[in-house]
């Protein structure tokens, strides 16, 4: 294994490890809000421009996750399947996309939206967050705290999402999102941000599914499609939550 190798897993080890010891009463309190939407039926959305769609994506319509956690698919914001690819990050600045896409969702007052920006110093995030809330929405905020610290904001308001949120978690992420070094590289490199901020997200999931259970509640979970009666046993559950489900419908 090279010294790189070794130490690109140590990075990201060490990142899960922090976020692990340092955000857990917060991942308590995401947790919480989840588990509290999931049991009074509200609509629970996830959001994330760029590389921190990935971090959305992964606790929506997946084996093991809760079935009623939907993608605000912000058109060019998920990935970088837009083209160009720099549009996306265009896209970011540009007023306005956001709040309208939330608007035409059912999104209302006591819903809950988990909204991941990894410097959060973008138009989009801040804007969405700020406007979610005025909405009446509960809004958890992932990000790293080095960027605010480090950073300007790009939002008039000179906020940051992390000045918008109802519970913020921290990434821990360093500025630049680069976690090796090397002669003859001009950058840092290396990025565990998708992997620390999926684990958050992960994390939060799993602490709601214990709390509802431990309050008597059977969290609404997917199972693989790819077992014996997975298909059959997600298409059930799917059709049991038809009403806060907007990705299949």
């Amino acid at each position: 294994m090279s010294d790189l190798v070794q130490e690109y897993f140590d990075a990201a080890v060490r990142g899960l490890q922090r976020v692990r010891e340092e955000e857990a009463g917060r991942i308590d309190e995401a947790a919480e809000l989840l588990a509290g939407a999931v049991a009074e039926g509200r609509r629970i959305f996830t959001f994330g421009a760029g590389h921190s769609s990935l971090a959305a994506q992964d606790v929506v319509y997946r084996a093991g996750g809760l079935v009623v956690i939907n993608l605000l698919n912000v058109p060019g914001m998920t990935g970088v399947n837009v083209m160009p690819a720099p549009l996306g990050s265009a896209l970011e600045r540009v007023s306005g996309l956001a709040t309208a896409t939330l608007d035409l969702t059912p999104a209302r007052a006591g819903d809950l939206l988990f909204l991941i920006s990894l410097s959060g110093r973008q138009v989009m995030p801040v804007e969405l967050a700020r406007h979610a809330r005025a909405k009446g929405l509960r809004v958890v905020g992932v990000t790293s705290l080095a960027y605010p610290a480090a950073t300007t904001s790009n939002h008039p308001s000179g906020t940051f999402l992390k000045d918008n949120c109802d519970v913020v978690l921290d990434s821990k992420i360093a500025v630049g999102d680069g976690e090796l070094t090397a002669p003859g590289a001009e950058t840092g490199f290396g990025s565990v941000s998708t992997i620390v901020t999926s684990a958050l997200m992960q994390a939060v999931v799993a602490a709601a599914i214990g709390k509802l259970t431990e309050r008597g509640h059977t969290p609404p979970l997917f199972r693989s499609g790819n077992v014996d009666g997975g298909t059959e046993w997600n298409a059930k559950v799917m059709a049991d939550n038809a009403d806060r489900i907007y990705y299949a419908y």
